[in-house]
Parts: structure tokens; C-alpha cells; sequence
């Protein structure tokens, strides 16, 4: 297997960045096999895709899927879509629960009923690309974006040089709390690892579960680890770990799954089979104090109280390394590989990389940035700015251990975490096992 090593620019070169990566090419990189069943018959039937009348305009129907299925982003993108300037053009939405359509992403793109879909950066994107599975759209990029998205992003983009997406949002991860709930229990943001044990006993002396944590899926949980790893060992480790030239039964991984102990106690329980929505309810609901997740648990939180939601960065776990990495992944649009309507796909993807959609769907789903450079970011909440300016100022950014790595070995170190988080006790097993596999796949 041959591999390609990237890395970015400094995030004041092109205000948004992805750490160092290798990209891992072929088809046996991307996982996730299952078939969609029944549900790809039901899409819809094959006659009514057009391409261009006259002119080249692009007519007739566009395919779209979405993964956009909690209720604030939901309404944000079909608004998005209804900014599209082409009235000769019929969207057709096709929605898909979250975790199903990352679980069966392959298979999806194998026999799209779509033109266009959405997906992730990084490992995410270029296994798919790799395996002929996406639409090379460099000539979106050089005719309409390469003014209005940064190189950062494009590189996010990029797979052998070509582009393969559109960013259209970023947004980063950190501890998410509601402020009101802090003050009645007098606490204030800790900087250190040591000060937020002592604020989880506050906050549970408060009668208050310190953390929200719901792990259904088998993604959230791998926020708390990428943090806690970061923080612990750094963003070299982090990353070399993600690629495999780094070992899960190593003291300073088997280290950071000590601290994860200790905060195990300060959880909801048993979250592996509660939604992360339904844990974030219990932020907004001041049953639990905070949560590790992205921005988007904004999305969760009524109009009225987003002004309650802030967050603060990990804290410091190792002085070596500080708060100087950034969690932030970046979400995309892509083309099939051989869209039923491809002039009208083009013009759909191209037009989640301007502003007009961008503005039109962080207006109703706040809870993430936009990637068009032409943005007002003054419009932006008190959340949105400071997301921003971390991810802005950050020495290092991660795009999030799903997207760091192979997605093959991504889903057994889920399921590890998932092991770990019933079984805390049983960590050096787990560990043993999920090298075996990193061996095995990275």
C-alpha cells in the first residue's frame, strides 16, 4: 500500500488548517460494507435526470442526500438549497439518519440513488476518492471557488492533487457548559486537569451530573480520547498514533486512558446506548453541567437560550504541550462518480461553497462556522466568534480521530472505547486487542 504525506500551512497563512496526515489510498481503506437494502429501490427511478438545455444551464432533477437529520440543520440546508439561483432546477432531498449513512457510506456510493451527497475531509474523503467512488471537480474549484475558500480548505479537499469536495462548515470541539448552571453552582472554567477534577466534585457535591456523555453510534466517545491524548502527549503523538507509527499499548497511551478513568465517575452512565442528542438535552435541561463535543450541540439548544451555551478548550494536562491543538473537522459535499445529472450536480455542489448558502444555513443551525471567505463573521453569536478564533489561533489542528485515521480501523477503535467505557478495568486487554488490529489495518 503506498502512501502520501501531507502537511498544511500555518493556520495565518490561510485562516484554517489540517495537521500532518498520511493518506492511505485504496479501496480496502474505507470500511463500512453493509448494504443500504430496500431503501436504494425506493429513491426514486432513473428517467428524470437531465444535464443541460440551452445555453448549458443546468435542468431537470438533482438528487441530494442528507445526513442532516437533526431538526436546526435540517431546516438550515433545505433553506440553503432554496437559494439556488437556477429555477429550472428540481431538488429531490434525501434524508438519511446520521449514523446510518456514515456506517454505510460505501455501499451508498456504490449504487447512489444521488448526484450529490455530503461527507468528511481527510482519511474520510480520500479513500473514497481513491477507490473512483467521487467526481473529480477541480474545474468547480478553478472556475468558481478558488476566489471564495481558502488553501486550507482546498487542501482538505484535495486527493492526488484534485479536488474531490466542497467545505461548507467547520467547527471545533471543546467542554460546552451552560453558564446559568455555572453560576448557581459558583464554578468557573478550569485551565487544568486538576481543576476540573475539583469542579466535577462541586459540581456533583451541586447534586449536578458534571458530564453529559452519549456514545450511541460509537463517534462521540472519540472526542474525550482525541482531547485527553492531545492534551497528554501532544499533536505528534496524537497524529503518528492515528497513522499507526505509534503503539495503543505504549505507557503514554495506556496513560491517557487512566485519566479517562478518573473522569469516568463524573459521566452519565451507561452511554453506549444513549443518542449524543439525548445527552445534550440533559445540558440543556441543567441536569448535567457539561459536555465534550462540537459546536453543533448548539443545534440542540432553543433560540432563546444559546445565549446560556459557551465552551472552553481542554484543559491542560501536560505543560509541554498546553492548549496548543485544536480539535476541528471540516464537512463536506461531493459528486458521485457518475451523477444521473451532472451539469446540475456541478451547479449544486458549487453553490454549498458560496456565501448566499452558507449565511442562509448558519442562520438557522448556529451551532457551526462557514468556510467562505466572503462571510460576514460579525453576524456571528458569541459561540460561533469563539470557535473561530481558537481554530484561527491554534498551533495544531485535528479533524477528529474518525477522520485521522484508516475508517476501517476508526470503527475497531469505536467499538474499543465503547469496551472501555462499560468495562474500564479491562483496559489492557482492549488495548492488546486494538493493537492487533491497528497492525493489522494501519
Amino acid at each position: 500500500m503506498s502512501e502520501e504525506t501531507r502537511r498544511s500551512p500555518s493556520p495565518s497563512e490561510v485562516g484554517f488548517v489540517l495537521g500532518r496526515r498520511n493518506v492511505l489510498k485504496g479501496a480496502a481503506a474505507i470500511g463500512g460494507t453493509a448494504a443500504f437494502g430496500g431503501f436504494l429501490a425506493a429513491c426514486g427511478s432513473d428517467d428524470e435526470g437531465d444535464t443541460a438545455g440551452e445555453g448549458g444551464a443546468a435542468t431537470g432533477v438533482v438528487r441530494v442526500a442528507s445526513n442532516y437529520s437533526d431538526a436546526k440543520p435540517n431546516e438550515g440546508l433545505k433553506a440553503a438549497l432554496d437559494t439556488i439561483p437556477n429555477e429550472n432546477l428540481t431538488i429531490e432531498l434525501n434524508e438519511v439518519d446520521h449514523n446510518t449513512y456514515q456506517e454505510q457510506i460505501v455501499a451508498y456510493m456504490q449504487d447512489p440513488p444521488d448526484d450529490v451527497a455530503p461527507w468528511f475531509a481527510s482519511f474520510r474523503l480520500s479513500p473514497l476518492a481513491s477507490a473512483g467512488l467521487l467526481m473529480d471537480i477541480s474545474d468547480i474549484w478553478t472556475e468558481k471557488l478558488d476566489d471564495k475558500l481558502s488553501g486550507g480548505f482546498k487542501q482538505a479537499s484535495s486527493y492526488e492533487g484534485k479536488q474531490y469536495a466542497v467545505p461548507w462548515t467547520f467547527y471545533s470541539w471543546g467542554i460546552h457548559y451552560r453558564k446559568s448552571v455555572w453560576e448557581a453552582a459558583g464554578a468557573t472554567p478550569p485551565e487544568t486537569y486538576e481543576e476540573l477534577l475539583a469542579l466535577c466534585e462541586t459540581l456533583q457535591g451541586a447534586g449536578v451530573t458534571p458530564f453529559a456523555l452519549g456514545n450511541d453510534g460509537r463517534w462521540p466517545a472519540m472526542g474525550t480520547f482525541d482531547q485527553l491524548n492531545f492534551r497528554l502527549n501532544g499533536y505528534q503523538y496524537h497524529i503518528d498514533l492515528m497513522a499507526g507509527k505509534e503503539s495503543w499499548t505504549d505507557d503514554r497511551t495506556k496513560a491517557v486512558f487512566a485519566r479517562w478513568a478518573e473522569l469516568l465517575p463524573y459521566h452519565q452512565p451507561d452511554p453506549n446506548g444513549r443518542e449524543w442528542q439525548d445527552a445534550a438535552q440533559a445540558l440543556v435541561d441543567g441536569e448535567a453541567a457539561m459536555m465534550t463535543i462540537g459546536n453543533f450541540v448548539g443545534d440542540i439548544f432553543p433560540n432563546e437560550d444559546l445565549d446560556d451555551l459557551d465552551f472552553f478548550p481542554f484543559p491542560i494536562l501536560n505543560d509541554e504541550h498546553g492548549q496548543d491543538t485544536v480539535e476541528a473537522p471540516i464537512d463536506n459535499w461531493v459528486v458521485v462518480a457518475e451523477p444521473q445529472n451532472l451539469a446540475g450536480a456541478k451547479e449544486v455542489v458549487a453553490h454549498f461553497g458560496f456565501k448566499e448558502a452558507q449565511d442562509t444555513f448558519l442562520s438557522i443551525a448556529p451551532g457551526v462556522q462557514a468556510t467562505n471567505n466572503d462571510v460576514d463573521t460579525d453576524a456571528y453569536n458569541a459561540l460561533q466568534q469563539k470557535s473561530a478564533a481558537l481554530v484561527q489561533n491554534a498551533a495544531n489542528v485535528t479533524q477528529f480521530l474518525d477522520r485521522d485515521t484508516l475508517p476501517a480501523f476508526a470503527n475497531e477503535a469505536g467499538q474499543a472505547f465503547a469496551d472501555f467505557l462499560s468495562n474500564p478495568a479491562n483496559i489492557d486487554t482492549i488495548l492488546d486487542d486494538l493493537q492487533g488490529k491497528a497492525e493489522a489495518l494501519l
